[in-house]
């Protein structure tokens, strides 16, 4: 499944979205985890952003400039109401390009959603948005290959490499392991935080 079919099933369910998290604390430890790790608290970008909320919201309180990255159109729409002081761009992180660097990078439940021959070239391409020492912090699969997901009456695509094979990618780009979890066991859910360091 390509981006743009992924953001046309997230521009249908947008309003839904945006109401069934309003309330919701998922994923805050991880993120207050993450930033607790981080040694400049300036720049962050949240990949897959979504409708804002809880997580910028986050950011935010803990004095980040904060740019936000999504395919889904309507999903920013409801976002840039929430954050006017937010930078959004309705972009796929595939094939975006950026000079910024950033001291965390998010991507909370949303590489997930990526074609499986392109997680490498995102955590490669994440590693080079990320300053020295800067966090990112992502999720994925306890899994490997593909499979399609029924979720509010559509068909969503879903993608892993597999922990091993994270692992190794973070560690090929001179990544430190800071923490693995999988986080909502027995659920193949997984989450990672790992600094950037040094190129030797």
């Amino acid at each position: 499944m390509t981006s743009l079919e992924t953001a046309k099933k997230y521009n249908k369910i947008s309003d839904i979205y945006q109401e069934e998290l309003k309330e919701s604390d998922y994923g805050l430890r991880q993120i207050k985890q993450a930033i607790n790790f981080t040694k400049n608290k300036k720049k962050a970008l949240d990949v897959g952003c979504g409708v804002g909320g809880r997580i910028i919201n986050e950011l935010l309180d803990s004095n980040f400039d904060v740019k936000g990255i999504d395919v889904s159109s309507s999903m920013l729409d409801l976002a840039k109401k929430s954050h006017a002081e937010v930078s959004f761009e309705n972009v796929d992180i595939c094939t975006w390009q950026s000079d910024e660097k950033f001291d965390l990078i998010v991507a909370w439940d949303s590489l997930f959603h990526l074609p499986l021959s392109e997680h490498k070239n995102v955590i490669n391409k994440l590693s080079n948005l990320l300053e020295e020492d800067g966090i990112l912090i992502y999720t994925f699969g306890d899994d490997i290959g593909e499979h399609i997901s029924s979720w509010h009456e559509d068909t969503f695509y879903y993608s892993s490499i597999g922990i091993n094979e994270n692992m190794k990618t973070l560690l090929e780009n001179s990544f430190k392991i800071m923490h693995l979890e999988l986080d909502q066991y027995p659920l193949k859910h997984v989450y990672t935080i790992v600094k950037k360091e040094r190129n030797i």
